[in-house]
């Protein structure tokens, strides 16, 4: 049996805007705004998480 692939998200990355577009409903507004604050908050959660393993 072949085992199934996993894309491996590129490194300062948690969870990439495509897929978490995926779990949105429909963007009323802007959606290059939306996909910013996403890749902003996504890398705060990054480096957060990072800062941890290398602290502790």
């Amino acid at each position: 049996m072949e085992e199934m692939k996993q894309p491996t998200p590129k490194p300062g990355v948690c969870i990439p805007w495509e897929e978490k577009k995926k779990e949105l409903p429909p963007i009323q507004g802007d959606p290059a705004q939306f996909q910013q604050v996403w890749e902003e908050v996504d890398g705060m959660a990054y480096t957060y998480v990072w800062h941890l393993l290398v602290s502790f």
